[in-house]
């Protein structure tokens, strides 16, 4: 008799793209301001070979640091602690972005994102709202980060044996225990909607640096691709006018990997699901009025 087959495992990696910060000391609003972010975005990424993964990202990363054309280049230089050491979509300069975003997408379905965004001016009105209710109230920041774990880890992405999920860490407060509950609200939230358990076997969650989980530089650059997409920059012209600019361009060269978008705030009372059937685009997010 054969034995049995082996639990299939599914491997998650997850990061964010923004901040939740709101406000600053007194209670000044400062969101979609010089260094503050209109979204706060959290992601996640199926892959279904994490060893294949970081072998190309590494030989990718070797290439690069070997080839001439960038010698001199500051943030592939080992003591700017940026590109020498790993990938990072802000800081890697646009000739190493795009061969970034080609790798990956050249892995085709190997890899899967899903994201959840939140509007923050939608979250400032509802903290006002709250803040009136009950003066007592204080805004937190983890609340809404863990909510959004929540949210991200919901519905139904894939069914596996079991689930092995290694977040980027943020800051230096080890907060594995919040998350790990955060995932399962999802999971009881997603037992009572479908009425089953997805995993046989327990979520196994690990909190790690993208210099250590290689997988995690792979994240970032997906929701760097969102978050160009969602956030404005102002770019000064030659006649000394400044123009708003969203770019689509990155975000459509992934497109093909990705499940899901949730745009929590715009749409409908439960946000916009935006999908393969549902592209996200400039033109259906921006010309809409939001909720």
């Amino acid at each position: 008799m054969a034995d049995d087959a082996a639990p299939q495992i599914q491997q998650l990696f997850v990061d964010e793209a923004g901040d939740p910060t709101l406000f600053r000391k007194g209670g000044r609003i400062i969101v979609d301001t010089e260094g503050c972010s209109r979204f706060f975005i959290v992601g996640k990424l199926e892959v279904d070979d994490p060893q294949g993964l970081t072998a190309s990202l590494g030989a990718l990363r070797a290439d690069l640091l070997a080839d001439p054309y960038f010698a001199g280049v500051p943030s592939l230089q080992p003591e700017a602690k940026k590109t020498a050491l790993y990938f990072h979509a802000k800081d890697d300069v646009p000739e190493v972005r795009y061969q970034v975003l080609r790798l990956l997408r050249g892995m085709e379905r190997a890899l899967r994102f899903h994201a959840v965004v939140k509007d923050k001016v939608a979250l400032v009105r509802r903290v006002q709202r709250r803040t009136q209710e009950d003066p007592a109230h204080k805004y937190r920041p983890d609340e809404v980060y863990d909510d959004l774990i929540h949210e991200l880890f919901r519905p139904l992405h894939g069914i596996a044996d079991g689930y092995e999920v290694c977040i980027a860490r943020r800051g230096n407060r080890d907060r594995t225990q919040a998350l790990t509950v955060a995932i399962e609200r999802a999971e009881q939230d997603f037992e009572r909607a479908f009425g089953f358990k997805r995993a046989t076997q327990p979520w196994r969650i690990s909190v790690a640096d993208p210099g250590q989980a290689v997988c995690l530089q792979a994240v970032d650059y997906f929701l760097w691709t969102l978050q160009r997409f969602y956030e404005v920059r102002r770019v000064s012209k030659d006649d000394g006018t400044v123009v708003e600019v969203r770019e689509d361009r990155f975000l459509g060269m992934l497109w093909p990997q990705i499940g899901e978008i949730h745009d929590l705030d715009f749409g409908g009372q439960s946000g916009t699901f935006y999908r393969k059937n549902h592209p996200l685009t400039i033109a259906d997010r921006f010309t809409q009025a939001p909720k």
